[in-house]
């Protein structure tokens, strides 16, 4: 039996490739950066952080996985390229929709907020330029640092010192999440099988397989992304409560 290519992903096959597609557990994690940015202001406002998670989840959740799809196929969905298109142009088109709303409201600075994460989306995920902007420090700061900073200019249209502490905070955790990602996408993906095994300092030995390496890892992963948005969530519920 062949290895999921994601611990969230679905058997493949009709609606379910499109739930696999976003990235469930991923996407989330990544839209709390966005709550925890929108934390640190000084008035928080709830209507303006429900439109900066919707274009994100847009821009995320729909555009960038679906570019990311639509280039090598990594989740092996048989959704078609045509439809993958489309939702990435619906995704990415919904976002600067709303960015450009948002800069009538909040801020004209909005718009380089805008040209800067549809840069990275586009950048990041179809690797161009040679792959330059497809590395482990752009996904740091472009999946991290970048919504958090922009979650906390959406509420006031102004760069504070806590939205960049939060930032630096979230690209950080960003990084941790690739170092963990990135030997768990190798196992489930390109390794076929693992011959040896482990000899422990009383003599006892055991198997090592794709499974047991990833397994720390993997582990990792699944309870940072209910971690993030938990706090995420009581962060915001902090604020909203203490107006």
């Amino acid at each position: 039996m062949s290895e999921r290519p994601a611990f969230y992903a679905l058997p493949p096959g009709g609606w379910r490739d499109y739930v696999t597609l976003l990235h469930p557990p991923y996407t989330a994690w990544h839209l709390s950066y966005v709550a925890i940015g929108a934390a640190t202001a000084a008035s928080l406002n709830g209507g303006y952080l429900l439109w900066s998670l919707l274009a994100f989840f847009l821009a995320v959740g729909l555009g960038a996985h679906a570019l990311d799809e639509l280039r090598g196929r990594p989740l092996g969905t048989g959704i078609p390229g045509w439809v993958l298109v489309g939702i990435a142009a619906v995704g990415l088109g919904g976002a600067v929709a709303l960015g450009v709303l948002g800069a009538i409201r909040v801020s004209a600075w909005v718009l380089a907020f805008i040209a800067a994460g549809s840069f990275i989306a586009l950048a990041y995920n179809l690797e161009l330029f040679g792959g330059r902007f497809h590395t482990d420090l752009w996904f740091a700061l472009g999946w991290g640092g970048f919504p958090a900073l922009t979650g906390a200019f959406a509420q006031t249209g102004r760069i504070a010192v806590a939205g960049l502490a939060a930032a630096a905070a979230c690209t950080a955790i960003s990084a941790a999440q690739r170092i963990l990602s990135t030997p768990v996408r190798r196992s489930r993906r390109a390794i076929v099988a693992v011959h040896g095994e482990a000899e422990l300092a009383d003599g006892t030995r055991e198997r090592l397989d794709p499974a047991v390496l990833r397994q720390a890892p993997e582990a990792a992963l699944r309870w940072l992304s209910l971690a993030m948005p938990v706090l995420a969530a009581g962060l915001v519920l902090a604020r909203l409560q203490s107006r």
